[in-house]
């Protein structure tokens, strides 16, 4: 019988942990940072790690790693969220360069730290392999290829249908992709193994605290206010349960399940030796990795926005999902079939209106940000705390000069229209799926309206 839940797979796995006590009044700190998952946590191991006399206080409202932290896929890639041309635009391409740079650095940033901290993650830099299944998705793996040859840093390969299907046995697969800036991790290892090296700093997590509103120089819950001269965002897509930041982030569903473990024969017939993360190029698209005990973790989405920017509570995904994940696993690899499925989960992951992430700091009201991660949080969270530590200690250095920094966009339209907004963008890239799986040589029109709707 499948579990559906729980928060996730791999904090079941790990052991949910005991929450930490509540705050246990209002508090003075010197930074106070609302979210303890991957950005926050990584804000106050560099604050406090480079000055170490900082009073730095976390507000979590039900534990470290409860959100996508501890429920993601599992890809430390070097994704940079929204795309490099955005930054060609706004500051010229040195700067979309050093973008790229700075996150292919921090893939090994985030390893070295793990093994500097002794925290265990399974972590395999294995790359990133990502596949075409049809004539249209092969189209836009060569487009995507040559994009990504034309700039440096990028390392990006291609492969035949012959290499890739050698490196990852997909079934009818027709080409691939590989670079080598992503590493396959297990997210609540990563997550839970943070919060303890946070707390050994010297860093208080307040857990089981909900942050109501952040206001310059405080933020207010239901247990005090913490009063801080410094006051920084970490709620992803829980971002819009704060006063006043309910169209700011759109708080997006995915949905993941998880295999037995794999017999060596199955093994064999998948190949996956390397351990890369995999992904494809459909519209709808999923992401799966091997786990370190021989399992699939295969990703995509479900239903993907619950109306007036609802969350959910455990991780609890809807069985129609559970259905067509198996059975798109099932497609990927025939030889799955009868392989049970252990655990399903879900949850949300933050969307700015342009699908592009940010981080930045007001010196004047002390309030800061970072977030709006589409998906690719695992690493650039480690880049956005460091980002915010430079900041908060007023160094001007290569970080924040980075163009990702003090960027923000549009508000989400108003309810029903971002509700409807966002099915009809999904519809349409499902029925454009459907349509290139049937055998259409290029790119749906229908995925190219629904991308102008969704601003990218």
């Amino acid at each position: 019988m499948t579990v559906n839940g729980g928060v996730s797979f791999w904090l079941q796995q790990v052991g949910v942990p005991t929450p930490r006590p509540a705050l246990p009044g209002d508090l003075d700190v010197d930074v106070a940072i609302v979210g303890g998952g991957y950005t926050g946590l990584w804000a106050a191991y560099y604050l406090k790690r480079d000055q170490p006399d900082l009073r730095v206080a976390v507000l979590e409202r039900r534990f470290a790693g409860y959100g996508a932290s501890g429920r993601n896929g599992g890809w430390l890639t070097n994704s940079v969220t929204g795309g490099r041309g955005q930054y060609v635009k706004t500051h010229g391409r040195e700067a979309a360069i050093a973008q790229q740079r700075a996150l292919n650095a921090t893939v090994d940033e985030v390893i070295a730290v793990a093994a500097a901290e002794g925290i265990d993650a399974d972590i395999h830099k294995g790359g990133e392999f990502e596949v075409a299944l049809n004539p249209a998705q092969l189209a836009r793996l060569k487009e995507a290829a040559a994009s990504e040859q034309s700039w440096p840093a990028t390392d990006v390969e291609v492969l035949d249908a012959k290499a890739a299907a050698a490196r990852i046995n997909v079934a009818g697969v027709q080409g691939g992709i590989w670079h080598p800036h992503c590493a396959r991790i297990h997210p609540a290892k990563l997550a839970l193994g943070l919060a303890g090296a946070v707390e050994r700093l010297g860093v208080a997590i307040y857990e089981g605290t909900t942050v109501t509103e952040i206001v310059p120089g405080e933020a207010r819950t239901d247990h005090g206010t913490v009063r801080a001269a410094h006051v920084l965002r970490a709620t992803e897509g829980f971002t819009p349960d704060l006063t006043g930041l309910h169209r700011t982030w759109l708080p997006m569903n995915s949905s993941l399940i998880v295999t037995e473990p794999l017999a060596p024969v199955v093994w064999d017939e998948i190949g996956w030796n390397g351990h890369e993360t995999l992904g494809d190029f459909a519209h709808v698209y999923m992401y799966a990795q091997r786990t370190a005990d021989d399992r699939i973790a295969f990703g995509g989405r479900g239903v993907p926005y619950r109306y007036g920017s609802h969350v959910d509570q455990d991780g609890e995904t809807q069985p129609r999902t559970i259905e067509s994940l198996t059975a798109l696993l099932n497609r990927f690899f025939p030889s799955t079939r009868s392989a049970a499925i252990e655990h399903a989960w879900s949850g949300v992951l933050g969307v700015p209106r342009d699908w592009a992430a940010t981080v930045g700091h007001n010196r004047a009201t002390g309030l800061g940000w970072a977030g709006g991660y589409v998906g690719t949080g695992v690493t650039a969270t480690n880049l956005a705390g460091r980002t915010l530590r430079d900041l908060v200690l007023g160094n001007d250095t290569e970080l924040t000069g980075l163009p990702w920094v003090g960027h923000k966009a549009r508000n989400w339209e108003v309810e029903p229209l971002r509700w409807l907004a966002v099915q009809a963008i999904y519809t349409a890239y499902h029925a454009a799926d459907r349509g290139e799986q049937r055998g259409r040589a290029t790119t749906s029109p229908i995925a190219k309206v629904a991308d102008l709707v969704a601003g990218r």
